[in-house]
């Protein structure tokens, strides 16, 4: 009997694989690419954007062999896994996927961050669930499409990982949060999220486009810890520095 899951798996593989070979542009410089993915000069660009020296829970640059942010805070979540820094090419695809509405480019960071997942040590649980962070409703509808759902859609087709919006709902809209500093950002989240029925003992990853402070990513974790949730992983594609770990990290780079 015909396993129809499996065949769609391998359906999506296939089909995955004969768009790659597909001459098309680079979605970023528009230089002619493969597939519409990332020219090898952006490709390039975004994967040396993180440099060593980073902490091992949160990823920022260490400053004098301590890490800015979870000095500050002691984040509830256990570890975050990203793909680039919040940066120079990073940064410009983020900007075209999320201000430009390119829904496309969810196949390319999702790629990228189940990239980013596989090779990860230690590896992940087989048995972790992808929950995306819910987006603010105005945002959807400016969109038409919730960033960090759509990567998380792709990330489950790549990883074989169940993917679980309903575990984390927005009951509020909120304060935007790219102006709020660290504390701000924090009062602002309470009451923002709230929990569905986490399966006790459960592996969760919260999958969102961008860490900034890691508030929001805290919060969530704590949420679900609270529920019952055994750890709690950050997988997200861009970092942002702290202005002193940015001037550090980027002195470093091009020194």
């Amino acid at each position: 009997m015909l396993d129809m899951s499996r065949w769609c798996e391998w359906s999506a593989d296939t089909w995955r694989g004969f768009v790659r070979r597909v001459p098309a542009d680079c979605p970023r410089c528009m230089t002619r690419a493969r597939g519409g993915r990332l020219c090898p000069g952006c490709a390039s660009g975004l994967i040396d954007s993180m440099g060593t020296g980073r902490c091992l829970v949160c990823r920022h640059p260490q400053v004098a062999g301590n890490c800015p942010d979870c000095a500050a805070q002691a984040p509830a979540f256990d570890r975050l896994i990203a793909v680039f820094d919040y940066v120079g090419v990073g940064a410009e695809l983020i900007r075209l996927y999320k201000v430009q509405r390119r829904l496309h480019l969810s196949a390319i960071l999702a790629d990228a961050l189940a990239t980013a997942v596989k090779h990860c040590d230690p590896p992940i649980s087989p048995s972790t669930i992808l929950v995306p962070v819910p987006a603010r409703h105005e945002g959807i509808i400016q969109r038409g499409f919730s960033p960090a759902a759509e990567v998380a859609r792709g990330l489950s087709a790549r990883l074989r990982l169940p993917c679980r919006p309903d575990l984390l709902h927005r009951s509020l809209a909120g304060t935007k949060q790219a102006a709020l500093g660290r504390r701000a950002r924090l009062g602002a989240l309470e009451g923002v999220y709230r929990c569905g029925p986490v399966p006790r003992g459960a592996h969760i990853a919260v999958v969102d486009d961008v860490l900034t402070t890691g508030s929001t990513l805290h919060h969530i974790a704590r949420l679900l810890k609270a529920q019952g949730a055994a750890t709690v992983t950050g997988m997200v594609l861009a970092r942002a520095l702290s202005r002193v770990g940015q001037t550090d990290e980027l002195a470093r780079r091009f020194d």
